[in-house]
């Protein structure tokens, strides 16, 4: 394992345009495309101005463009902030001889603040080690914080019995969670989060098969529900085409789950289907959550909407084509934060940064300090 140290990392003050929404609907005023090479924001509403403060910054951590171009930031991003450490896997990287297979990398970004004791958030130093995922987590995919360490999606190999989700503790060995359902592989475990009552939330599309390192997949697109304390997994939604991220709403009254179905493993693309954000309404019945009134929450302006968060006021952020899109509680666009590379997936930070994974750059984005991630509330 090799570190690589990046020092004197550039603060730059992030461009803030006003989209007037009437001229954009009207066509007088184009904003779906960021020239730039930095970060720039779009502001659709004031609600935004307040999110992102009245100075925002931005970073670039680092960067593989012009050097290997390997897409070495895609997903998971999981921050743990008692280590002050981000974790994130790569796409999947091409082997460099007919003889390997292609594989997926997980890096760990060690992250090094300007004045501690004097509250200064700014990242002045990185330290960036690639890690080979253990054994078990056959091509990792998305990830979430869990007690002391990370679980992690495993979509699994061309074997069968591989994939699922792995609990990987900072310092000690994997851990299965759950690996098949009721003896069916999982087709390619996507991404992950945990409710409040530790019970495990998780996607499963058929990704791998599409990409040649999963069989044919055995299962329907699900959305699933497994519970650790007793080991009862459930299916709690269908009729995706490719469900991708998830997450829920601060107070767990609502469930969002993105669809994918836009583009295929192969890099199939068909504008007409889904890019789309779903909400759920989460109730009770009979000591059991179920998702219900499905409805659409929103379709992504550019690309498709990927990894998804909410911050401590219930706003959802996804990662898109063109950056992050960000909508308030009611659906409605509030601001884009765009970068020329889209974003596949990101995730909060402290004091209010969020780290942007755009394949070949990972970007460092200060907001205002009130603005937290729902998920650690840091």
């Amino acid at each position: 394992m090799t570190t690589i140290t990046t020092s004197d990392i550039p603060i730059i003050a992030t461009k803030v345009k006003i989209i007037d929404r009437l001229a954009e609907s009207k066509g007088t005023v184009k904003s779906s495309v960021n020239t730039s090479d930095q970060v720039t924001l779009f502001q659709y509403d004031t609600s935004f101005a307040e999110l992102i403060g009245p100075s925002p910054t931005h970073s670039l951590l680092l960067s593989t463009a012009g050097i290997s171009n390997n897409p070495f930031f895609h997903e998971a991003c999981v921050f743990l902030p008692a280590h002050d450490e981000i974790y994130i896997t790569s796409n999947l990287l091409q082997a460099t001889s007919s003889s390997n297979f292609p594989t997926i990398l997980i890096s760990r970004v060690k992250l090094l603040r300007t004045d501690r004791l004097s509250g200064d958030n700014n990242v002045h130093t990185i330290e960036w080690a690639k890690l080979r995922p253990p054994p078990g987590i056959d091509y990792p995919n998305g990830g979430v914080n869990y007690e002391d360490g990370i679980l992690f999606c495993a979509q699994g190999s061309a074997q069968s019995g591989t994939g699922g989700i792995y609990y990987m503790p900072r310092k000690a060995p994997p851990k299965a969670v759950v690996t098949n359902f009721h003896g069916r592989d999982f087709n390619s475990v996507n991404d992950v989060v945990v409710a409040k009552d530790g019970c495990i939330w998780f996607t499963d599309p058929c990704y791998g098969n599409e990409q040649d390192f999963r069989p044919r997949p055995k299962l329907p697109n699900h959305v699933y529900r497994f519970d650790p304390k007793n080991g009862d997994l459930r299916v709690v939604a269908d009729g995706f085409g490719r469900p991708n991220g998830i997450c829920f709403s601060p107070d767990e009254s609502v469930c969002y789950i993105t669809d994918t179905d836009y583009i295929h493993g192969d890099g199939t693309r068909d504008l007409t289907r889904a890019a789309t954000i779903y909400a759920f309404d989460i109730i009770i019945v009979a000591g059991g959550p179920f998702l219900t009134n499905r409805r659409v929450f929103a379709f992504a302006a550019v690309g498709v909407p990927d990894g998804i968060k909410c911050d401590v006021y219930g706003n959802v952020y996804s990662g898109c084509g063109d950056g992050v899109e960000v909508w308030n509680s009611a659906g409605s666009l509030i601001g884009r934060i765009m970068v020329q590379e889209g974003v596949a997936n990101f995730c909060f930070g402290k004091q209010g940064e969020m780290f942007l994974c755009a394949e070949q750059k990972l970007w460092r984005l200060q907001m205002a300090r009130s603005t937290r991630g729902a998920l650690l509330g840091v």
